[in-house]
């Protein structure tokens, strides 16, 4: 039994995994403009129909989507099922602004089920807690007609418990019709003067439905509900250490973070980031106990676009040689300081510890009081040796003149390998 006042979901897969797909795509994709756009450029529902009316994502082949996730060396994915603009990709019963009823006339999300789950992939949901299109939805700070004050007076009677309804309906739906669900990924409370939070929600009630559908399934900490979530979502920044629960024990995270700068696919976004940058951030959350989610945003035909692609192939390349120094692994034992520009990675179930070289030094790097800890060393791509000594007292070298009593110094090639980031494999002595 828990001792959470919620009940919480199976973590235990989680924290091994550790890279997931995040997927945002809706009508928005259309746009081309960021997902926010209804927000960011304040378009009344009229304005924004046309999105609506032209949605036809004729090259959606979810199969090479999973098949991509799989090979970029991803484990789970979560995707929008419904996002901020309230369009939503099942054949939900209670709304006409689905799928179904544009010109693809599909469930365009029971595919991506199938699809990711037969290429091994765990399944989450993303699900809105706000709704820009619906009646009842109460307009706030974030509503694209927040500005308008003739609308603000003319929808002030909206009755925010009919939306909170409306959502469970929703998320049972979710829940009941795709099998298990391994992920419940809520965005987002904002609690206070002209917000929204737990009690607009009416989020115990929802949660509360969530545990007794799904006992498993892992929620996040978006629901403004003390002791509801199940993990914590650093998003679109590398914390500086793994988040910790009021307790101080380590939490279970995940950062969520974008290829470019932009969650929905945006034709004119250019700070792409590099896949020796993705890689780096991927390697510095799991040095740190935690997860990463890699969003990618698919445009209006349904592709994931060439400079995603480009990326997550690149990613795919640096795992497959690279995978088992990221699944499985975790932080380091305490007492283990990797070097500067440099992380390090353990699989407590094969004692071995990763050694990450993120800037290539000079022939060799010196591990802080590792003397005597190690029984083997080899470069993870192609397991080749690498050799290493201890400091001897009153020895003077280009080798070991940086060193002190208890390091160990990795003999290393002076041309880096033709490899993103090198890894260096440590096994350790039992």
């Amino acid at each position: 039994m828990s001792d959470k006042p919620y009940g919480s979901g199976d973590t235990s897969w989680f924290v091994k995994d550790r890279f997931g797909m995040f997927i945002h795509w809706g009508l928005y994709a259309q746009a081309a403009r960021h997902e926010w756009v209804k927000n960011r450029e304040r378009i009344a529902d009229e304005d924004y129909q046309k999105y609506f009316e032209t949605f036809h994502p004729d090259l959606y082949d979810p199969k090479a989507w999973a098949r991509l996730a799989r090979q970029a060396g991803m484990k789970y994915f979560v995707i929008t099922t419904k996002h901020h603009e309230g369009f939503c990709l099942w054949d939900s019963d209670y709304t006409d602004y689905k799928a179904t009823k544009t010109s693809i006339g599909r469930d365009l999300l029971h595919e991506m089920v199938d699809a990711f789950r037969a290429e091994g992939l765990k399944v989450g949901f993303y699900y809105s807690l706000i709704d820009w299109h619906h009646p009842e939805f109460p307009v706030d700070k974030h509503h694209p007609q927040r500005g308008d004050q003739a609308f603000r007076e003319a929808t002030k009677d909206r009755d925010v418990s009919v939306y909170a309804e409306y959502m469970r309906n929703q998320v049972r739906e979710l829940m009941t019709d795709f099998g298990k669900i391994d992920i419940l990924w809520f965005d987002f409370s904002y609690p206070g003067e002209d917000g929204k939070g737990k009690d607009d929600w009416e989020s115990e009630k929802l949660i509360k439905m969530i545990r007794e559908l799904q006992p498993d399934i892992m929620v996040d900490n978006r629901l403004d509900l003390v002791g509801s979530g199940d993990f914590v979502t650093p998003e679109q920044f590398q914390p500086r250490e793994g988040p910790r629960n009021e307790d101080g024990s380590p939490a279970v995270w995940e950062a969520c973070q974008t290829l470019s700068g932009s969650w929905g696919y945006h034709r004119d976004e250019m700070t792409w980031k590099s896949v020796e940058q993705v890689l780096g951030m991927l390697i510095d959350g799991v040095s740190k106990g935690g997860n990463m989610l890699m969003n990618v945003g698919p445009t209006g035909r349904g592709e994931i676009d060439y400079r995603a692609q480009a990326s997550l192939e690149g990613i795919g390349a640096w795992m497959k040689y690279n995978g088992r120094s990221i699944h499985g692994c975790g932080a380091a034992p305490e007492g283990f300081e990797a070097p500067v520009d440099c992380r390090y990675t353990y699989n407590a179930e094969s004692n071995r510890l990763y050694l990450h070289i993120l800037a290539w030094p000079f022939k060799a790097i010196h591990l802080s009081q590792m003397a005597g800890k190690v029984k083997y060393a080899q470069l993870l791509h192609d397991a080749s040796e690498v050799r290493y000594r201890s400091a001897k007292p009153q020895e003077h070298s280009a080798l070991t003149d940086a060193q002190v009593a208890g390091d160990l110094t990795l003999q290393l090639p002076v041309v880096k390998p033709n490899i993103e980031i090198v890894t260096v494999e440590l096994f350790l002595n039992d």
